[in-house]
């Protein structure tokens, strides 16, 4: 063994008994659940959503994008702010901004207002994820961490993949309406916030509060500008096109600014030295896949059996439980092991095997793929997800100080998100176009301009033939794109395999040795 660093800190605070943890831990829980829950729960509602509202195919987009896109960009900020101020302070104000959202969302009467409710949404959402990670990370030391991010890593793939299944269940219930997909998340919500009050209370690490307001701003850009791109190219204008060489040339100007920026600054955002660390940068190359998995599969295997296999939202929902258990049992398994013997990687590798064997899997899935097949997919894919998602955050905290963990979680979590909305909006455009060909091959010479104006989505209210060309074309397409995420998850599974194991320290602080394993 070597011995790579040795860094002094502040002595920790008395460490949290079991009880003290699991009391704070059920109020970030259920607040994390309500936020993580609320991105995915309109997946399977939102055509009856827009439908009710009278939206356009664009503006269906943006419901999705908007609350996605205020995640990511937020996300550092809300990370960099627990490392300066209070982190109760933050996770009660991230909390009420949520419920606030919520309520406006589910009151909307047209699409604009829908979006901005959820730009609100997203807001809360950064802070929730960046938040909670950051508390654990200030009250628990690394040894002990593994069970408790285990469940945090259960949570958060619970709530993302059952979310389809909720939205799909109160839409399918008639006294209910597409309007508690929103307020549902409310009185949980409300109950995070009580049971916080009473039972968080953090040493609180005094130090003078200074903004990065520029690298804010250049960051949001330079994460903004990818989405907007993927979101508008291909239907707008062209992929290769003026406006395309715009979006990304934009994005490597806005991207590099904001490292000068972040360079220089005292207080940086994404403090560089924390990436520069071999493990964070490795944890992000592998979280950008993680992002893929997480959020893509909720929605396009929903898209997948509701328009290919034409199952109701509810059973559509229903048939993705094979991977909410997977991601359940990975993320509590692993979680629980590497507690009990302190050693982490042997699980992000597993993981990622597990997550490229389940991508493709499903990357070879039709409209004709039986369902033990779509499940056992799913199933690898769900355990190799909980594996990953946040025992790559764990592996970062116990590299840095806990005067850097807001800011070192969140900038896992950022591109996480990141590559979770890049990722979404990229393979939508990809199955779009793989679709539109398909079709356009099926239908007979001349009938594609006599198909007029409807959506493709709606496929009930489709002529018989065209309908079943339809799925059909959604059913073959839909493998295309979880072969790419299939590639993009081979990139993580490569870049775990260099993660170099660090043993996890038994305080909070870093007060001893960090002994690297050979």
């Amino acid at each position: 063994m070597t011995v790579t660093e040795t860094r002094r800190s502040l002595p920790s605070a008395p460490e949290l008994t079991h009880r003290e943890i699991l009391e704070i831990l059920i109020g970030l829980l259920a607040a994390l659940f309500t936020a993580m829950l609320s991105s995915t729960i309109v997946s399977n509602a939102l055509p009856t959503i827009i439908a009710d509202l009278q939206g356009s195919q664009t503006q269906y987009t943006w419901v999705l994008t908007a609350s996605l896109l205020a995640t990511t960009v937020s996300t550092p900020i809300w990370g960099k702010l627990a490392d300066l101020m209070s982190k109760k302070l933050l996770v009660q104000l991230a909390i009420s901004l949520f419920v606030v959202g919520s309520a406006l969302a589910g009151t909307a009467h047209n699409v604009p207002f829908l979006i901005g409710a959820r730009v609100l949404q997203g807001l809360a959402m950064g802070g929730l994820m960046a938040l909670a990670q950051a508390i654990i990370g200030a009250a628990i030391p690394p040894r002990n961490r593994g069970r408790y991010s285990g469940y945090m890593g259960a949570v958060m793939a619970v709530a993302t993949v059952s979310g389809p299944l909720i939205g799909g269940v109160i839409v399918d219930t008639s006294w209910l309406g597409w309007r508690w997909c929103f307020y549902v998340c409310v009185p949980l919500a409300v109950v995070s916030l009580v049971i916080l009050q009473k039972y968080l209370h953090l040493p609180l690490i005094k130090r003078k509060v200074q903004v990065d307001y520029l690298g804010a701003i250049l960051i949001s850009i330079a994460a903004g500008l990818p989405l907007l791109w993927v979101t508008f190219a291909g239907h707008d204008f062209a992929w290769m096109s003026w406006q395309s060489a715009l979006f990304v040339g934009g994005t490597i100007v806005f991207g590099l600014l904001a490292v000068l920026v972040e360079s220089r600054v005292a207080e940086p955002l994404v403090p560089l030295k924390v990436v520069r660390e071999r493990t964070t940068a490795l944890a992000i190359v592998a979280s950008l896949a993680v992002g893929v998995a997480m959020f893509g599969s909720a929605l396009f295997l929903g898209q997948y059996f509701q328009i290919a296999r034409g199952y109701s939202p509810t059973e559509a929902g229903l048939l993705t439980i094979p991977m909410m258990l997977g991601s359940f049992l990975g993320s509590v398994g692993s979680g629980q092991l590497i507690t009990r013997f302190g050693k982490w990687k042997r699980y992000l590798v597993a993981g990622g095997i597990l997550l490229v064997i389940g991508l493709v899997l499903l990357g070879t899935i039709d409209h004709t793929t039986p369902y033990w097949y779509v499940g056992l997919g799913m199933l690898a894919m769900g355990i190799g997800m909980g594996m990953m998602m946040q025992n790559l955050v764990l592996a970062v905290q116990n590299t840095v100080d806990v005067s850097q963990i807001g800011a070192s979680s969140a900038t896992v979590s950022f591109f996480r998100s990141l590559g979770g909305a890049v990722g979404v909006a990229a393979l939508g455009a990809v199955l779009a176009a793989r679709v539109k060909d398909l079709i356009l091959a099926g239908l007979p010479a001349g009938a594609a301009a006599g198909s007029g104006g409807q959506s493709l989505l709606d496929v009930n209210h489709l002529p018989p033939a065209l309908a079943e060309l339809v799925r059909h074309a959604y059913g073959d397409a839909t493998g295309r794109i979880f072969l790419i995420a299939a590639a993009c998850a081979a990139v993580s599974l490569i870049a775990v395999l260099f993660i170099k194991e660090v043993p996890l320290r038994t305080t909070v602080a870093r007060t001893e040795e960090l002994v690297e394993l050979d």
